[in-house]
């Protein structure tokens, strides 16, 4: 670096720092120079254990950055760390004649020509292992300039430390979301008001490139079913919370080629979740996609005590959802159609169902997650 930055321009790049952190290897150097140091590091210091790690430094060889990390980081002064922004001396922190006669003064500072740093508590965020920065001032003892120089320094840093922290924790809470959607075996979509895909999960993904129950049409969401994109541009279309949630309960049922099952609910996104402008890439709702199937016992069991079904009818109801209509089931179970018919009758009755289609809502909506 050629001379020492001016303020404006040194706390701009601590800014920049807040929102990209490798740039703090150039920022600890812009602020050693513009401090008066040997050197300049930001490191984090457990006040337990008095473990300390360096993260960004500049001005100090390698060698002992790792030594103080493995052994000196529990002989330095900061036996009490100072309160947050208070920047302190050696000898604001220790009878400086008996530091000198430490090892730490004896192994770490004398040997990089060091006698005294200016050191203050940046962020605080966890109370047990703070970050702090520290400027070596080589020969020279802190002195007033010094002090006030960096203390023109500190809140800068220290908000863009905590845009640092801010930024990472939602970074990794979007990451275990993500992580979180894509293990999931169901078809996740993120429809904007025109139903075309904001995001999808990796399920859902797999869904629009296999391109036989849901596909992608110039960006925009469909499905093999007419009557489905009806419903779903409907409900998108209106934006609204009330008419997504309006929505939510109802399964819609779909077919594919191959004869699968399978169903789609919608679910609102709650307008704090959403951009809130009016691109056309915002997410007002998204679309679980799921095969339709009964085959975990829990599922038959609810429908079956929901409805007092007895165990034939209930077999029945399961097949007709899984298989197809009357003729396929008598096959499958190896019963008469009359048969299947007489159950299917008793199944319509008590569920209050009046077609096949009804019985395969029904046992989405059973066997849907966004519903208990």
């Amino acid at each position: 670096m050629h001379g020492p930055r001016k303020l404006p321009e040194l706390v701009e790049s601590i800014y920049d720092a807040g929102l990209d952190p490798s740039r703090w290897n150039d920022v600890v150097a812009g602020i050693r120079d513009f401090v008066g140091g040997q050197a300049c590091g930001l490191f984090s210091k457990d006040s337990i254990s008095k473990f300390g790690v360096t993260h960004y430094y500049c001005g100090a060889d390698p060698h002992y950055i790792q030594l103080y990390s493995e052994t000196h980081s529990k002989f330095d002064p900061l036996t009490v760390l100072p309160p947050h922004g208070q920047i302190v001396s050696i000898p604001d922190l220790v009878n400086f004649d008996e530091y000198r006669r430490g090892r730490f003064y004896q192994e770490w500072m004398q040997p990089q020509g060091c006698s005294d740093a200016a050191n203050v508590v940046l962020e605080k965020s966890s109370s047990s292992c703070p970050v702090m920065m520290t400027v070596l001032t080589g020969r020279r003892m802190v002195d007033a300039g010094m002090r006030n120089r960096l203390s023109l320094i500190v809140p800068h840093a220290s908000r863009a430390l905590l845009i640092n922290r801010a930024i990472t924790s939602q970074l990794s809470l979007a990451s275990a979301l993500a992580d979180v959607l894509n293990n999931l075996a169901d078809g996740i979509f993120l429809l904007d008001a025109s139903c075309h895909v904001v995001h999808a999960n990796a399920a859902g993904h797999a869904m629009i490139a296999a391109d036989e129950v849901v596909r992608t049409v110039a960006g925009q969401f469909a499905t093999c079913s007419t009557e489905a994109n009806q419903v779903l541009r409907d409900a998108f279309a209106a934006r609204g919370e009330i008419a997504l949630s309006t929505a939510r309960g109802q399964a819609i049922p779909l077919l594919s080629p191959k004869g699968e099952r399978y169903v789609a609910h919608i679910l609102p996104l709650a307008s704090v979740m959403r951009n809130g402008g009016e691109r056309g890439l915002d997410a007002v709702g998204a679309l679980l996609v799921r095969k339709v199937g009964l085959g975990n016992q829990s599922y038959g069991e609810l429908i079956a005590r929901a409805f007092d079904l007895t165990p034939a009818e209930l077999r029945v109801l399961q097949s007709i959802v899984e298989v197809g209509g009357v003729p396929e089931t008598a096959a499958t179970l190896g019963i008469a159609e009359t048969t299947v018919k007489t159950h299917l009758h008793r199944v319509f009755a008590k569920t209050g169902a009046s077609r096949q289609a009804d019985l395969v809502k029904l046992a989405a909506g059973f066997s849907n997650p966004l519903v208990h």
